[in-house]
C-alpha cells in the first residue's frame, strides 16, 4: 500500500541552505515505460503489468544560478527561457522544480534546468512522468539531498496531476523501475521473469489521444456498463495470465495473451488503423504476440520477440511498415 507523504518542510533561505550544503550541479535520469497488459482496464481497478524501456532515457541537469537569484530557467525541446514564462505544455516540468524546492523549504535560490529526453511525448511511454522523475531527483541532488522512493513517487504524482488530472500512478512507477512491475490499487510488486524476454516498442508516429480514449471508454461504460465491465474483467484476467507466463518463462503463451489483449482493446474502440497495421506487420514478421500499448488511438505498439536478434529483425520490419522509431527492451536477470 502506498503511504501518504507530506510534501512540505521547514522554510529554508539560501543562507540556511549554504550553512548545510552549497547548491551544486545536480543530475538524474529516468526512462520510458510501456504497458504489457492492462491499459484502460486499470482505470476501473483491474491490475496491469508495466515494463521499463531502459533505452529511452531522460536526463535532467540542474545548475544553481549565481548570486542567489530566485527565478528559474529552463532549456528543453519544448521551452527555453524563464520558467515563469513557460507555456502550459511545460507546467508539469515547472511543477517538478517548484514542488521539490517547496518540499525542502528552499525559497530564494534560482536554478537553471536542462532536460534532454529520448522519450517521445503523447505516445503512451510516460514522457511527462519520466521528465518529472528526472527533474525532481536532479533538483534534490542539486541541494545535496536524495529523495526516498515514496517521496519521489509523491512528487512525480504532483506533476502528473498537472499533466493528466487524475493519474493512476502507473506511469510514475514505470519510469523509475528497472524490472517489470505488477500494478494494482492496493500496491505494486516486482515480477521476476523466469527467462529473458525481448520486446520491441514501435512508435506509429501518430500522437496518442489518451484523454479522448479514456473519455470514449467512459462514455461506452455509461451506455453499456455490463459490456465494458466484462471486457475490463477479461483484461484483468489476461494481466494475471501474463504475470504467470512471465514468471514461468513461457514466451509463446505470453504472446497469445498479448494478442488477446489487443483484440479486447480494439473492442473498446481505442485502437486505430495505424496501430492495427503495425500489429499485423509484427505478427507477419514472426512476433510471438503484438498489441497496442498505452492509451491508444495513436502512440505505440508492443511486440514480443523470440530473442534479441529476432527483436532487431522485427524492429526493422516495423520501421519499413511505417514506424517512426523503435526501441528494444530485454527483461530478465539472465538477459543482463
Amino acid at each position: 500500500m502506498v503511504s501518504a507523504v507530506r510534501l512540505a518542510g521547514p522554510t529554508m533561505t539560501s543562507s540556511d541552505l549554504h550553512s548545510t550544503t552549497t547548491p551544486r550541479t545536480g543530475t538524474a535520469s529516468s526512462h520510458g515505460k510501456t504497458i504489457l497488459i492492462g491499459e484502460h482496464a486499470v482505470v476501473y481497478g483491474a491490475p496491469a503489468i508495466v515494463l521499463p524501456v531502459l533505452d529511452a532515457v531522460v536526463t535532467a541537469t540542474v545548475t544553481p544560478i549565481p548570486g542567489g537569484a530566485s527565478g528559474h530557467t529552463l532549456t528543453s525541446s519544448v521551452h527555453t527561457g524563464p520558467l515563469d514564462l513557460a507555456p502550459a505544455a511545460v507546467m508539469p516540468t515547472v511543477t517538478a522544480v517548484t514542488a521539490t524546492l517547496a518540499h525542502f523549504g528552499v525559497t530564494d535560490q534560482g536554478f537553471h534546468v536542462r532536460v534532454d529526453s529520448a522519450v517521445p511525448t503523447a505516445r503512451g511511454m510516460g514522457s511527462s512522468a519520466a521528465v518529472a522523475a528526472a527533474v525532481t531527483a536532479a533538483v534534490a541532488d542539486a541541494l545535496g539531498e536524495v529523495l526516498d522512493p515514496e517521496t519521489h513517487h509523491a512528487l512525480i504524482q504532483t506533476c502528473e496531476r498537472v499533466a493528466h488530472g487524475r493519474p493512476s500512478g502507473l506511469d510514475a512507477r514505470g519510469v523509475v523501475t528497472d524490472v517489470p512491475i505488477w500494478f494494482e490499487a492496493d500496491g505494486i510488486l516486482p515480477v521476476d521473469p523466469g527467462a529473458p524476454v525481448a520486446f520491441v516498442v514501435a512508435d506509429s508516429g501518430v500522437l496518442g489521444h489518451t484523454r479522448d480514449a479514456v473519455a470514449a471508454v467512459r462514455a461506452q461504460h455509461d451506455r453499456s456498463p455490463e459490456t465494458v465491465d466484462a471486457i475490463v474483467a477479461r483484461i484483468g484476467g489476461l494481466a494475471g495470465r501474463a504475470r504467470e507466463t512471465l514468471v514461468d518463462g513461457d514466451a509463446r503463451s505470453l504472446g497469445a495473451t498479448m494478442d488477446a489483449a489487443h483484440d479486447l482493446l480494439a473492442a473498446l474502440d481505442v485502437s486505430s488503423t495505424d496501430l492495427d497495421r503495425l500489429v499485423a506487420a509484427a505478427r507477419d514478421a514472426g512476433a510471438l504476440g503484438a498489441k497496442l500499448t498505452g492509451g491508444g488511438r495513436g502512440g505505440c505498439v508492443l511486440a514480443l520477440a523470440r530473442d534479441a536478434d529476432d527483436a532487431d529483425r522485427i524492429a526493422t520490419v516495423l520501421r519499413a511498415a511505417g514506424a517512426t522509431a523503435t526501441w528494444t527492451t530485454t527483461i530478465g536477470d539472465r538477459a543482463r
